[in-house]
């Protein structure tokens, strides 16, 4: 059975809430903006770690109208294909990492894409959360086609 799934995220714009650790207030500000948004079958926020700027930068799938707070900037993202797995939040992401890899390695029709970020986002809907006592986080490795 595949654990791994091939996922493509189109190039798009998206709102960014620019780059803040928790507990500073920006990512706070951030998901409860975009938490007040209608929610969709598919999460469309996505966080990353920036190591050049020493902090984390979510991103939101911007839509024409949307009401965007000063504090966020509208980026313009490239997409492509990543491999996808899950794992409980909060839990040392190291293995499920490895599984990735291990299953882009063995594919032999796909490569890491070194120009992108890992990308990573919580598909668990509260009720789920509620009833599991914990949420999944979904961890996106960027890939190419060789």
């Amino acid at each position: 059975m595949e654990n791994v799934r091939i996922y493509e995220i189109p190039s798009c714009k998206m709102v960014s809430s620019q780059c803040g650790m928790f507990g500073d207030g920006k990512l706070e500000q951030f998901n409860e903006w975009f938490s007040s948004l209608p929610r969709t079958m598919f999460p469309k926020d996505f966080m990353f770690y920036d190591n050049e700027q020493g902090g984390f930068i979510w991103y939101y799938m911007y839509s024409e109208g949307m009401n965007i707070p000063d504090d966020f900037s509208i980026i313009d993202f490239p997409g492509g294909l990543y491999a996808v797995a899950s794992e409980i939040d909060g839990q040392d992401s190291s293995e499920v990492i490895s599984v990735i890899k291990n299953f882009i390695k063995e594919k032999g029709c796909f490569e890491e894409d070194a120009c992108r970020t890992y990308l990573g986002n919580i598909p668990t809907p509260p009720s789920a959360c509620e009833a599991m006592g914990y949420e999944q986080m979904d961890y996106y490795v960027p890939i190419k086609v060789k």
